[in-house]
């Protein structure tokens, strides 16, 4: 396994008397997406404004491509971390054109053919000269993705970045940033409550309830073997039965079937309905 480019380790963050990130710890990959899915208030936005430096943990350390940047007496700041963010509501300048914004904060040589670049591979070409007001959303969404990419991130963290838009445009589009971050072997995390959006979009999933992430999987895993029972009922519909495994057999009320679970005595099974035949 690769080492991790991203590395949360024992991340605890509180609000006065609330724990919104509590003893979390989570390692991602080079160029993999990781989604960080949940219920509204878990924590996960929390998190990826830790990450980004945003805000500062109350223990625990965050490191990025092997560098510590909080914790332990560290606290890098949001610039020299070289992250790239995409908020929930895009945040561009109303008074910068589309080239403008995507130019922010970006220095050297070959400006003009990098913005040129990403204009193209956005899918924002011909667009660079109007102003933000001027576009629809999902193309408000694509510059603000552009300008995050401008500054070369080595890490991209996006807080629900197609919850705005509409179920057509949104699912063209994250299909569009899946590419985008695929062909530039991003590492990025995104926080998303849209358990179809996480499904398709992540090569992992980490659920958080109440602050703690679940057991960290492929979305396959996840979703046929959740960890728990908070975690099945959140991804996708599930029907739980009480039973007893027996030397082998789930015993039910009304039956049993063989079983390979491994345990002994009182157990829930979890059926999902695509299952039943």
């Amino acid at each position: 396994m690769s080492e991790a480019f991203v590395r949360c380790t024992g991340v605890t963050k509180r609000f006065g008397d609330t724990t919104a990130v509590d003893d979390v710890s989570l390692a991602v990959e080079h160029g993999q997406t990781l989604a960080l899915l949940g219920p509204s208030g878990c924590g996960k936005t929390t998190l990826l404004r830790l990450i980004s430096g945003l805000e500062r943990p109350d223990a625990g350390t965050i490191s990025i491509d092997g560098v510590q940047v909080a914790g332990g007496g560290r606290d890098v700041a949001p610039e020299k971390r070289r992250v790239g963010m995409v908020f929930q509501d895009y945040a561009l300048f109303p008074h910068l054109s589309v080239r403008d914004n995507i130019a922010f904060g970006m220095s050297g040589s070959g400006r003009k053919g990098r913005i040129e670049g990403l204009l193209a591979g956005t899918g924002l070409a011909g667009l660079g000269s109007r102003m933000p007001q001027e576009l629809s959303g999902g193309q408000q969404q694509r510059v603000a993705l552009a300008r995050s990419l401008a500054a070369e991130p080595s890490v991209m963290l996006l807080d629900e970045p197609f919850s705005n838009l509409d179920p057509e445009l949104r699912h063209r589009l994250r299909e569009a940033g899946r590419a985008i971050l695929e062909s530039l072997q991003m590492t990025a995390i995104f926080v998303s409550h849209d358990q179809e959006e996480a499904l398709s979009l992540s090569g992992r999933i980490a659920i958080m309830m109440n602050g703690r992430i679940e057991p960290v999987g492929s979305p396959s895993a996840v979703y046929s073997h959740p960890a728990t029972r908070a975690v099945a009922n959140f991804l996708g519909d599930a029907n739980f039965l009480p039973g007893e495994d027996r030397d082998g057999r789930l015993q039910f009320e009304r039956g049993s079937v063989a079983a390979k679970s491994g345990l002994s005595g009182a157990v829930e099974v979890m059926v999902r309905p695509e299952r039943l035949r």
